[in-house]
């Protein structure tokens, strides 16, 4: 018997076409639902694409029919769906949630779902941990949605994707080292061919640790240099890897995680300005998580005011570069240059959806409190020549309804991994200041 499941508001706002995930299963969209996706049926950014996308999907299953007794086809292979009318809570339980608000409506109404389909299972999915709580309360199966999540030891492989070998072979070491061309055919360092862009620390008792990656390409693995980039060293390996990533033509799509203080933007914006003669231009942008479902016209000034709170984190990466030279010297004026004539631009992710980037290389900050669907929409904006740079930490989330498990970034090493124009690289250490790291460790 087919089970039922009753979807909440954030599991349409958060994935559209989640009503074709459930396979043979039936769908029930409580009328409080429909109330609250007409709150976002207007906007531009995911939410409201989102909401619109669930509207044109039902309207299209709905094409001349009724939702009747048991619901209408959602296609071959997949269950019914029904949208169910508000029902109160059953008696003895109406004194439990006084509050007449959305949230109570709908567990009420899949409480009534439950009760009036004996003998199938039945659950209400939603992403909001206090209403499962409330639900679970109320002695109703509550779940997340579970679709998009990627499995523990994924993400813990994408924290671990750099290779440490403290007993290679000697010779193909000194050759990667030493060598003219410093690489080697993968065969003379490894047994099993590895994946494109695989990472390698070679350690060497008393000497310094070799860096190397393995290009798919000339199928070698060859050595990762220490490299500056506009007056920015890197201070360990991860970095280095990082800059090398961010440096390689051949590499389209780079993801720099790490925890706070470990130089992923900063990085990925020196790498940036030491190849400015490559892009048109540079843009950097970070998604206003900050501002939940408001619209920037609440907070006073005009447009460029009110976005630079949100853009001071980039700002202030910036003014770590320019403080490596003088004022009046020719690369801190050129950034002024470049800031000016907005080859070098911070602007809003919002403002990217629609644009085509051509040839341009472009960051993304704070790219974990991105869906899986935002990451795609704004990798599709990429044109001939453009390089993306997506940085952030994925346990540092500030939207409520994803985590370390179910946010874009996360998505993005996991399916990307394997691929010759991606490299995912994880910062460890952090480098902002020894307090920094100190507390970083212990509190």
């Amino acid at each position: 018997m087919a089970k039922i499941f009753v979807l909440d508001t954030n599991i349409i706002l958060h994935d559209y076409r989640s009503i074709r995930r459930f396979q043979d299963n039936d769908i029930v969209i409580p009328i409080a639902v429909i109330e609250e996706l007409d709150k976002f049926k207007k906007g531009n950014d995911a939410l409201s694409y989102n909401a619109r996308g669930f509207m044109r999907e039902i309207d299209k299953l709905t094409n001349g029919k009724r939702f009747g007794k048991d619901g209408v086809p959602i296609g071959k292979g997949l269950g019914k769906i029904k949208i169910e009318p508000n029902h109160p809570f059953p008696k003895g339980m109406s004194d439990l949630f006084k509050d007449d608000i959305q949230d109570h409506r709908i567990l009420s109404t899949a409480i009534w779902v439950r009760d009036n389909h004996p003998g199938q299972f039945t659950a209400l999915v939603t992403k909001d941990i206090n209403l499962r709580m409330k639900a679970k309360a109320a002695d109703m199966e509550a779940q997340d949605y579970l679709t998009d999540k990627i499995e523990d030891e994924r993400v813990e492989f994408t924290q671990k994707e750099v290779i440490v070998m403290d007993k290679a072979p000697s010779e193909a070491v000194a050759k990667i080292a030493y060598s003219q061309d410093n690489s080697v055919p993968w065969k003379e360092l490894v047994s099993k061919k590895p994946y494109p862009n695989q990472l390698y620390k070679l350690l060497r008792p008393g000497e310094d640790t070799i860096c190397a990656r393995y290009d798919a390409d000339r199928d070698v693995i060859g050595l990762v240099r220490k490299k500056e980039v506009y007056g920015i060293k890197p201070r360990n390996d991860e970095q280095k890897f990082a800059i090398d990533a961010c440096l390689n033509p051949d590499i389209k799509l780079v993801s720099l995680t790490g925890g706070a203080g470990t130089g992923k933007t900063l990085i990925a914006l020196a790498s940036a300005l030491e190849q400015i003669g490559k892009y048109d231009q540079i843009i950097l942008s970070r998604p206003t998580v900050i501002l939940g479902n408001q619209e920037i016209g609440f907070l006073p000034g005009d447009e460029k005011s009110k976005m630079a709170p949100f853009l001071q984190p980039l700002m202030d990466n910036l003014n770590v570069i320019k403080a490596q030279y003088r004022p009046s010297s020719k690369e801190a004026l050129r950034i002024e240059s470049f800031l000016k004539d907005e080859r070098l631009l911070i602007t809003p992710l919002a403002y990217i959806r629609g644009r085509s980037l051509g040839n341009v290389f472009f960051i993304i900050d704070e790219a974990q409190n991105l869906t899986p669907h935002e990451i795609k929409t704004i990798i599709t904006r990429a044109g001939e020549g453009t390089k993306m740079v997506f940085t952030g930490d994925i346990f540092q989330i500030d939207q409520p309804y994803l985590d370390q498990w179910s946010n874009g970034l996360t998505h993005l090493g996991e399916k990307m991994t394997g691929q010759k124009l991606f490299q995912h690289v994880f910062l460890r250490k952090g480098e902002r200041s020894e307090l920094s790291e100190l507390a970083a460790k212990l509190l």
